[in-house]
């Protein structure tokens, strides 16, 4: 621990690239000067973007992680922020302190798809408190965490904080999804979206899809659309085999966590996908048909409506016959899609592969 003569205390955050490095750049003034307020003592907090890696027995690279100390030589505290996600005891992990390493370990898909700044400071700080010696004052212990209860381990240097065993799951794959950055994966289905529209646009120009659209009941529209999206989700997995399975039973449940949220994420990407294709539809179609034909066609008074359920049948025709079949537009899109095909690529392995024993892609 660090040690009360020195009166200062110098903390190291070290950040996932992506959405860890962005929220740890956006609480650093805070969570700095709520370390020094809450301490009394000259505080500096440093942040650094660095991949945190695994062993080839799935454990974090900590020892990785204390050569950043040399870098950093008068730091006395270590914090992690991962996108991994962790669970152990049958609950998902938040954090991890490791009072013989001065080093905590906190799980940011664990805190939720929207982690507030407040809620990021409060288990950064409460993990603090595990490692520095000074009592906070009484003004900053709401930061402390009353929500949840750090339990001890068979190692009493090492101590855990799990999320609700209710909340805690749905919480983590909602994280996992969000981590996933589904709102960036839809522009890497260009390739897809263009398919798509070159085999929808065909809506526009044929009668018969006119008329389909308007004897169509809602209901049943909505059902062809939602079918054709679970159809690209489908495909998307299997082409690209997104779904992992555990080679041990240890580790069925980390492994549904990162099928749920595969399907999120691409359930996700394939809905921005498909809202995008109809308004491009109907965009088309308020261009190209003329209302009064339209009328003639459909037999009935021509609205807006009609032309909506036009677009939305025919970008439902557009993805499956025209997106499916399409694919990602290069395949470092797909290592970075999920969390099971990052994980795969952040294992230390003697040969520079990834040999890989915790999941497997089928």
């Amino acid at each position: 621990m660090p040690t009360t003569s020195s009166q200062a205390l110098q903390v190291l955050v070290v950040a996932d690239p992506g959405l860890p490095s962005r929220r740890a750049a956006s609480i650093h003034s805070s969570l700095e000067r709520y370390l020094r307020e809450a301490y009394g003592v000259t505080t500096t907090l440093y942040t650094r973007t660095d991949t945190v890696y695994l062993t080839p027995e799935r454990e974090l690279a900590l020892d990785a992680v204390e050569d950043l100390r040399a870098d950093y030589p008068d730091v006395n505290i270590i914090l992690i922020l991962t996108e991994i996600p962790r669970h152990t005891q049958g609950d998902p992990l938040i954090a991890e302190v490791y009072s013989d390493r001065n080093l905590a370990v906190v799980s940011c898909p664990t805190l939720g798809a929207w982690a507030t700044k407040r809620r990021i400071i409060k288990v950064m700080m409460s993990s603090v408190n595990k490692l520095v010696p000074w009592d906070p004052e009484a003004t900053t212990r709401k930061f402390l965490l009353g929500w949840s209860n750090w339990s001890n381990n068979e190692d009493s240097s090492h101590q855990s904080l799990h999320a609700h065993t209710i909340t805690g799951g749905p919480r983590l794959i909602m994280g996992m999804t969000i981590a996933n950055e589904p709102w960036r994966t839809a522009p890497k289905l260009s390739g897809a979206l263009a398919a798509a529209s070159a085999t929808g646009a065909f809506g526009i120009f044929y009668s018969s899809i006119w008329q389909m659209s308007t004897y169509l009941s809602t209901l049943r529209l909505l059902s062809i659309g939602a079918l054709a999206i679970l159809m690209m989700v489908a495909w998307l997995i299997v082409s690209h085999r997104l779904w992992d399975r555990p080679v041990n039973e240890r580790l069925a449940t980390v492994v549904m966590y990162y099928n749920f949220s595969t399907v999120l994420t691409l359930l996700i990407t394939v809905i921005v996908l498909y809202a995008t294709l109809v308004v491009l539809i109907l965009l088309g179609g308020l261009v190209v048909i003329d209302p009064e034909f339209m009328t003639q066609q459909i037999q009935q008074d021509a609205s807006f409506t009609n032309y909506l359920d036009i677009a939305w049948l025919s970008a439902a025709m557009g993805v499956v016959a025209g997106g499916l079949g399409a694919s990602f537009d290069t395949d470092a899109d797909v290592q970075k899609l999920t969390h099971g095909q990052r994980m795969r690529q952040r294992v230390y392995t003697d040969n520079s592969t990834d040999a890989d024993d915790t999941v497997e892609s089928s």
